[in-house]
């Protein structure tokens, strides 16, 4: 299988600072918006570099994204930096109506999104936020894996023209994919070709996702790894192509199972092959670290090895 190297632990929110700071050197049009959180959003090089562009708005999250689709109908580039509790939750009408009804031409960068952000606790721990914002007409959702594909997601971002929601994380993470890899809106990396089982997953789950792969090798089960970075639009064809070879696909996220990527594909390939979701369930988060909640809401590589073998079971019958 394809081996990967982990280059140094960083936190994604990280890389979106840096593909931030990138793309407003090569566009002047890129504005930065946040909402008391300057250092949590990883703006501050962007601050100092260009004062006249940034704005700190506050507590009040809600004036935030109605001056940001303000800015978007002057012809600026417009990113909102917060919480993913803060930028989807607290403040949905406002995108809804100012952002995505308008198509207006905002970003929306969320930190310290899923169970991993840690000891915070349920109410900062956002599993919601991926239902939230496909629901929405129009608005594009993309949560990278690591540091080096956030700065790819983040530059493709501030390229495309319309609303995006981008997620990534605070906990320093493995960083192991190319950073020289154009990041492509809408498509599914193949991060592992397999035959037997098609493992499916986005943001830090993804690595859990590639060691769950070696460990089923080592049982002698080949799996396909699928980073679906993208998670509105989905990239049909290319999970439709993977399970058609497989026979068999689990959904890994950082998310509760209404409204993610698992309901996305199982809509997508329904009756196709047999399938075992990874997520949250139907519940809230608690306090403790990263590595302790995904193993105590069943989203480490270990349950994605089990939840392997139990669908290869139900294709086997």
């Amino acid at each position: 299988m394809t081996k990967y190297t982990d280059t140094g632990k960083k936190d994604t929110r990280s890389g979106f600072g840096e593909g931030l700071l990138r793309a407003a050197k090569d566009d002047d049009r890129i504005v930065a918006l946040t909402a008391d959180l300057t250092s949590s959003v990883k703006m501050g090089a962007f601050a100092r570099e260009f004062p006249n562009r940034f704005f700190q708005c506050g507590i009040a999250e809600a004036n935030m994204i109605g001056v940001a689709a303000g800015l978007a109908r002057t012809g600026k580039v417009a990113f909102c930096g917060s919480f993913a509790e803060f930028i989807t939750g607290r403040v949905y009408d406002q995108v809804r109506m100012m952002v995505a009804y308008g198509n207006a031409n905002v970003k929306l960068a969320s930190s310290h999104a899923g169970i991993s952000l840690g000891e915070d606790g349920a109410t900062h721990q956002t599993m919601e936020d991926i239902a939230l914002m496909r629901a929405l007409p129009g608005m594009t959702v993309i949560a990278p894996c690591d540091y080096n594909q956030t700065v790819g997601a983040t530059l493709a971002a501030a390229r495309y023209d319309g609303p995006v929601y981008l997620r990534f994380g605070r906990p320093a993470v493995p960083n192991f994919t190319n950073p020289d890899e154009p990041f492509e809106i809408g498509k599914v990396y193949v991060m592992n070709p397999g035959k037997d089982v098609t493992i499916a997953a986005y943001g830090h789950l993804v690595w859990e996702a590639v060691l769950a792969a070696e460990a089923l090798e080592a049982q002698g089960i080949s799996a396909e790894v699928l980073n679906v970075a993208t998670i509105k639009p989905l990239d049909v064809a290319a999970l439709k192509a993977s399970v058609s070879k497989t026979g068999a696909i689990v959904v890994a996220e950082e998310h509760n199972a209404a409204g993610g990527l698992g309901e996305a594909i199982a809509f997508a390939l329904a009756g196709q092959a047999p399938m075992e979701f990874i997520n949250g369930g139907d519940r809230f988060g608690k306090s403790g670290t990263p590595a302790e909640l995904l193993k105590l809401y069943g989203m480490d590589s270990g349950h994605i090895v089990a939840a392997a073998l139990k669908v290869l079971s139900k294709k086997q019958a």
